[in-house]
């Protein structure tokens, strides 16, 4: 019998949040960050929020440079170091007043990176409906945030359930037409960590970033459907597995 893996999304607590106001929803585009030594302008930044969870992928452009030359990298306990530059975390979103406006914290259950040594909290300011400014609480930051345009609809949140292969249970977000896909496991960086991020359409997703570089691009068939107050199916490139659980699913 396989023997199943500590569930990582277990790790920590889920803190009782309530749940984010409506103009946090959607899919968010960072388009810029600026430190006190540094700007990026060039990673591929998406922040995936629904009512209560997100997704958050980061993928700075020296992770994808000597993708082809570093295949032979691969191991089955490290990705080679341009895969460690990769961030990715999923968890539960908290928004409360505090001086000066509105202060968001990513209370992240699972991250491909190591734990931080504080809080990921920012003081949010709306310029327009669309486009948000984080400052940093705990640290000298400044992002710039877009929302990626339709995002902001039907928002679905899902639970695996435990896996006979022992691997840890993978979790779904869809927010508008986009669709993230975090499979964790107990350990940082290994190669199996995935958090997979695209579009999803006529029931075809198309991987556009993963911390996996091998999948981007696959269009796979996906089928998610509600059969009851708190379960759904679902079925990924033709996998059907046992019901899912609902964590959000608001249309």
């Amino acid at each position: 019998m396989t023997e199943r893996a500590p569930d990582p999304w277990a790790a920590l607590p889920e803190p009782m949040t309530p749940r984010v106001p409506g103009r946090y929803r959607g899919v968010w585009q960072r388009t810029l960050l600026q430190t006190t030594d540094s700007v990026d302008d060039s990673s591929w930044v998406r922040w995936l929020q629904l009512g209560r969870w997100h997704a958050d992928l980061r993928v700075p452009c020296a992770a994808r440079l000597g993708a082809e030359a570093a295949q032979g990298e691969l191991s089955k306990e490290q990705p080679p170091a341009r895969l460690r530059l990769q961030q990715g975390f999923a968890g539960v979103t908290q928004v409360e007043t505090g001086v000066g406006g509105e202060i968001c914290t990513w209370h992240r259950l699972v991250d491909y990176q190591p734990p931080g040594t504080s809080p990921d909290a920012g003081h949010m300011s709306f310029e327009t409906p669309e486009r948000v400014i984080e400052i940093g609480v705990h640290g000298a930051y400044r992002e710039v945030w877009e929302r990626l345009e339709g995002s902001s609809g039907r928002s679905v949140a899902l639970a695996e359930p435990a896996r006979a292969d022992g691997l840890a249970p993978a979790r779904l977000f869809l927010a508008g037409p986009y669709l993230m896909r975090v499979q964790p496991c107990a350990q940082v960086w290994r190669p199996e960590f995935e958090i997979s991020f695209g579009p999803v359409d006529a029931g075809r997703w198309t991987i556009e970033r993963s911390t996996r570089p091998e999948l981007e691009g696959s269009r796979l068939v996906v089928q998610l459907e509600r059969t009851g107050l708190e379960e759904a199916r679902v079925a990924v490139a033709g996998r059907p597995g046992e019901p899912w659980r609902i964590l959000e699913w608001d249309d």
